[in-house]
């Protein structure tokens, strides 16, 4: 790139003189909108700031800087508010990541210059401390923010974790207290705890609409519950299913709440085939499906067989299902017979008992079944086109990996495709790998 001062020539051919040169000429450098066309150059540090402002936002953050010291106009340009609006702080220890370390040069600059222009910020980090701490030291300076999204991922385990719980807190609170106007916040696997929360209500209870804090073992029932009862328009909710409990379910239920969105609930095995799960009572359930009746509840597994047992004994309105591991045919068969709200069933491994029966049940039970997912598992092609006969084309999604599907003497895989494809009203083949 040129300095300021120079002038910047598009064009790279011989002067041409002909008529017919011309045209080509206009034809290259003109506006496809219709514009008057431009000569074969021009002074590109004259472009309209919302034009450079717009080219800038294309770039990375590299090339960004790079363009800002080609003359005054861009350099302006690259302070403009707008620009940093959103931002993400890459992390990273150079010997042991592939990730793209933001430049601490850069970093300082943004805190000093843009602090206070920042409003959607997330935090991308490798799996060593020394990124998660250098992250909650960035978070403590944010003293001007007024930040409305916030997200702190861990891109390989969770580093966050490994941080003491008070420096993540204090960081946390800096950003909690001076934004007062934060309304998502994605926080999963990291050293949350119930003081912060409370900080995070008394300063942000009118404006905050998402929390996703799965994985965050210093957070008690007692935390949740304080948003729950202060958050009013919490409209999304992510955590793990320790923290679920009738009285927080009953308190998302209650008339002051207005109506949550999306319940999303993680039930991990933290000691495999130690983990004792609690039930929640269906009245509970019942309370805010009625509060809310258009919640979508999304549950993911993470279990070992022996320890699905008190799930789906009665009727739950889950409406989106993941199951990480393998799942037992009685399970499927349970999730057949009580989960009539269920949209969609993603079961990544079952054995090797095939499932025509259980899919048959969720066909006729689920009826807003649109999306199914199976991994590992079996099912005869007889088994699997009465399900899809079943479901007909409300099936919108439907990933199926051919070595899931047994041929029998009524069907071969190819004729399989044909009745699959003819019930669906669409062209559908099973997948080579799973799509989920």
């Amino acid at each position: 790139m040129k300095r300021a001062g120079q002038r910047v020539v598009l064009g790279t051919e011989a002067p041409q003189t002909s008529q017919t040169s011309k045209k080509q000429k206009t034809s290259l450098y003109g506006s496809v909108f219709g514009e008057p066309a431009l000569g074969p150059s021009m002074d590109w540090g004259s472009l309209p700031h919302h034009v450079i402002l717009r080219v800038f936002q294309f770039l990375t953050l590299v090339d960004r800087a790079r363009a800002s010291s080609v003359c005054r106009r861009w350099n302006e340009v690259f302070h403009i508010p707008d620009l940093w609006r959103r931002f993400e702080f890459e992390l990273s220890q150079p010997a042991t990541s592939y990730l793209k370390s933001t430049h601490p040069d850069l970093i300082q600059q943004i805190i000093k210059r843009h602090a206070d222009h920042l409003q959607y910020v997330s935090f991308k980090v490798d799996s060593s401390t020394e990124s998660a701490e250098a992250a909650c030291d960035i978070l403590s300076q944010l003293v001007n923010c007024s930040i409305k999204t916030l997200g702190l991922i861990s891109t390989a385990k969770p580093s966050f974790m490994n941080v003491s719980k008070a420096h993540f807190a204090s960081a946390l609170t800096v950003v909690f207290v001076n934004s007062k106007s934060l309304s998502s916040i994605k926080i999963d696997d990291t050293p949350l705890d119930d003081p912060s929360l409370k900080v995070l209500v008394a300063n942000n209870s009118d404006t905050l609409k998402l929390l996703k804090m799965s994985s965050c073992p210093h957070v008690s029932p007692a935390g949740i519950l304080c948003v729950a009862d202060q958050c009013h328009g919490l409209k999304e909710l992510a955590l793990n299913y320790y923290i679920l409990s009738d009285e927080l379910l009953l308190a998302l239920s209650s008339e002051k709440h207005v109506d949550l969105e999306h319940l999303r609930i993680d039930v991990v095995s933290e000691n495999p085939g130690q983990a004792e799960f609690h039930t929640i009572k269906k009245q509970s359930w019942d309370a805010l499906v009625k509060h809310s009746p258009k919640v979508n509840i999304v549950m993911y597994f993470f279990l070992y067989e022996d320890e699905f047992d008190v799930f789906f004994r009665e009727e739950t309105p889950v409406t989106h299902l993941y199951f990480g591991r393998a799942v037992s045919k009685a399970m499927l068969g349970r999730i057949g017979m009580n989960c009539p709200r269920l949209i969609e069933l993603v079961v990544c491994a079952n054995g090797l008992q095939p499932l025509d029966d259980e899919l048959i049940q969720i066909a006729e039970r689920c009826k807003h079944l649109t999306a199914m997912g199976l991994g590992e598992c079996e099912v005869t092609c007889r088994g699997f086109i009465e399900f899809v006969k079943m479901c007909g084309g409300r099936l919108t999604q439907l990933s199926i990996m051919e070595e899931v599907l047994i041929p029998d003497s009524d069907y071969s895989l190819d004729r399989l495709h044909l009745e699959v494809s003819k019930h669906l009203g669409r062209m559908w083949f099973p997948d080579m790998m799973p799509t989920w």
